[in-house]
């Protein structure tokens, strides 16, 4: 299917390995390869979490810079919108998904490791948005993204400075969700994966939606938004599955369907 993804089934789980030797910069060939495998994953129901992985040295050093070097405002202007396509259908997939980030994840693979629901990291990745380093911004999700999982202050900090971080600091700011042993990053990423997998299939598919809707609108309406799929799940196999078990057996041995 593509030239720089491989894809690999554990169980439930769906990996999906990027490689494009040697720093996998993300070309817009590998953008539109990811789109396509966020899109078909998000309507395959044998699928019940994804992990995104640069390999053993790296998760991705940004885009490919050489692509968009001779660009004017004209062709950015034109360009922009597929640029953010990619993530944005990684962001929109209803299955959790983690990127298990090992090396440099800079630029937009930065954007790439934030379209992810959750982030493992090795202790030696250096994290960053240095795109203000050559005049310009982040135009694949990072403004945006960054500001909304770290705050507004950090999130300048960042992107004007153009700095790179460590995975300790990343995890104190709350950009990276665990940090672990550069050869523990991908078994901790699938671990973790086929626990969510193993996991109340709509009832993690509502409560993503929730926060991801949520976010964006004020905290009333927010609020409508928690009703609607709170209530949405009554009824539902997850709910009757996990109820059930609650009641018969305690907490925490429902076994999903």
């Amino acid at each position: 299917m593509s030239n720089f993804l491989h894809l690999e089934r554990h169980g439930l789980v769906l990996v999906v390995t990027l490689d494009r030797p040697k720093m996998n910069v993300l070309s817009r060939e590998m953008q539109n390869d990811l789109a396509d495998v966020a899109r078909d994953v998000a309507t395959d129901d044998s699928v019940r979490a994804v992990v995104f992985y640069g390999g053993e040295r790296n998760f991705a050093a940004g885009a490919d810079v050489k692509e968009m070097v001779h660009w004017d405002s004209d062709i950015a202007h034109r360009e922009s919108p597929d640029l953010q396509s990619a993530f944005n259908a990684v962001a929109s997939i209803p299955q959790p998904t983690i990127a298990a980030i090992t090396g440099y994840a800079l630029g937009g693979g930065l954007e790439l490791a934030m379209s992810c629901d959750l982030r493992v990291t090795a202790d030696n990745a250096t994290l960053g948005q240095p795109e203000i380093l050559l005049g310009i911004i982040p135009g694949a999700g990072g403004t945006q993204r960054l500001t909304r999982l770290v705050g507004v202050s950090r999130a300048k900090d960042l992107i004007m400075t153009g700095r790179f971080v460590t995975a300790a600091e990343a995890a104190v700011m709350g950009l990276v969700n665990e940090v672990v042993a550069p050869e523990q990053v991908f078994t901790r990423a699938v671990e973790l994966a086929s626990t969510l997998a193993a996991g109340p299939r709509l009832a993690l598919a509502a409560a993503k939606r929730a926060i991801d809707r949520g976010i964006e609108v004020p905290l009333s309406q927010g609020l409508e938004i928690e009703t609607a799929e709170f209530a949405g799940l009554f009824g539902s196999v997850d709910q009757q599955t996990g109820m059930t078990s609650f009641v018969e057996n305690g907490p925490g041995k429902a076994v999903f369907e």
